[in-house]
């Protein structure tokens, strides 16, 4: 009985597995620490002067649920409107 030639080609790969070639865009591109210098520990500083223009997480959550709770209170007051408007015409 004659096998398929995929499967004999199936056969013999998984018989005897090649090493996994590494790729080489998940080799670290850097191959040695190099210490900042005094300019950018500088800039990695936090500026006291900018504090006040960050916006906060919390702060931001708290505006995008008010947003989305008067998007929704202004299509129900739309959906409500046509829906009377469409009865009041019959």
């Amino acid at each position: 009985m004659a096998q398929p030639a995929f499967l004999s080609s199936l056969r013999s790969r998984l018989r005897s597995p090649a090493p996994p070639s590494p790729h080489p865009r998940l080799q670290p591109s850097r191959c040695y620490h190099v210490e900042l210098g005094a300019r950018e520990k500088a800039l990695l500083e936090e500026d006291v002067a900018l504090k006040r223009f960050k916006s906060y997480k919390n702060s931001v959550k708290q505006v995008s649920k008010i947003g989305n709770v008067l998007t929704l209170a202004v299509a129900v007051a739309c959906t409500y409107e046509i829906a009377v408007l469409a009865t009041s015409s019959k």
